[in-house]
């Protein structure tokens, strides 16, 4: 017997209820601007400047016990990550720590960086600083703008690609899903407050393609049911489209689900703002897909002209639904 999240043949109506869902994406969307407006991001180090410190010592590398010493100097936003490398050798353990620019510096001052290789010698003898390497306030305002017009050039080219690919109603559709996506995304991030750098950028363009997958595999049922029901109405079609590609809109969003949520509960702090990104992505991404842009398709309607005869003439495969 085969798992199936969907029964085998739905016929849902997803567009009974249009306004309402609509109005939940709107409703959302001005909720997620409202908490970046009043709350803003908490930018990580990324985004604020601060300075990169890479640690040598002969004793394994404690994540837990670096993070405990440097607690209690008051630093803000700390990041650590054990560096495994093949070349090491085998009393070399390299650890990079991240240290967010305290207000009103430029980086971290010297006396800081001292408190931190005092506080960490108390928990790893002999620990060397072997680089220590800042980042400043300008260049992290550069990374801002270069973030935000990746996003907005990989949205550009999905509208150009789904407009070639089908037609601009499409097109709207797809990138109204997109948009709703992206902004959910920041808005959740603004109001838990969770530590927003450069590998949420990364799953906010992840965000992009997956949603994308999902609507381009709806949108292309509904192209294929236009050319077939040619009498149908686009509400029908629509409706058709969305209930033949469900359970594998399902199975693909649970099973990527699966493997997000252990990651999400085995992968430590440093994963884990980018996979709570992916997994709240992959829900609205799966959600903006069948109600919010088959929705606007729907709305917009698809020039539908099919009084014209088909010429046959010299083919005779003309007469045959592509």
């Amino acid at each position: 017997m085969r798992l199936r999240l969907v029964p085998e043949n739905t016929s849902w109506d997803f567009f009974n209820h249009a306004r309402l869902w609509l109005g939940i994406s709107a409703l959302l969307v001005i909720v997620s601007m409202g908490s970046f407006a009043t709350l803003g991001l908490n930018f990580g180090i990324d985004f604020r400047g601060g300075t990169t410190i890479r640690t040598e010592s002969t004793q394994a590398v404690d994540i837990g016990s670096y993070r405990g010493a440097l607690d209690g100097l008051g630093l803000g936003d700390v990041s650590i990550v054990k560096v495994n490398d093949p070349t090491f050798r085998a009393d070399q353990h390299v650890a990079m720590i991240r240290i967010q620019a305290q207000d009103g510096q430029e980086s971290v001052s010297g006396d800081v960086i001292e408190s931190a290789r005092t506080a960490l010698a108390q928990v790893a003898s002999g620990i060397k600083f072997v680089s220590v390497e800042s980042v400043g306030p300008k260049v992290s305002g550069e990374l801002i703008t270069t973030a935000a017009t990746a996003v907005a050039l990989a949205i550009a080219a999905v509208l150009f690609y789904i407009w070639l690919r089908f037609e601009w109603q499409f097109a709207m559709g797809a990138v109204a899903a997109l948009v709703h996506d992206v902004l959910l995304t920041i808005g959740v991030f603004a109001a838990v407050q969770i530590k927003f750098d450069l590998a949420i950028i990364a799953a906010l363009l992840t965000i992009v393609g997956y949603s994308l997958n999902d609507t381009v595999v709806v949108f292309d049922r509904v192209r294929e049911n236009l050319i077939k029901y040619k009498s149908k109405d686009l509400k029908e079609v629509l409706n058709l489209s969305i209930n033949e590609t469900l359970s594998r809109t399902f199975m693909t969003s649970a099973t990527t689900l699966l493997a997000l949520i252990a990651l999400f509960v085995l992968g430590g702090d440093v994963i884990r703002g980018f996979v709570f990104a992916m997994i709240w992505g992959v829900v609205v991404g799966t959600y903006s897909s069948i109600f919010v842009a088959s929705s606007i398709l729907l709305r917009l309607g698809v020039k539908r002209d099919w009084s014209k005869p088909v010429d046959t003439t010299g083919n005779q495969f003309g007469d045959v639904d592509a």
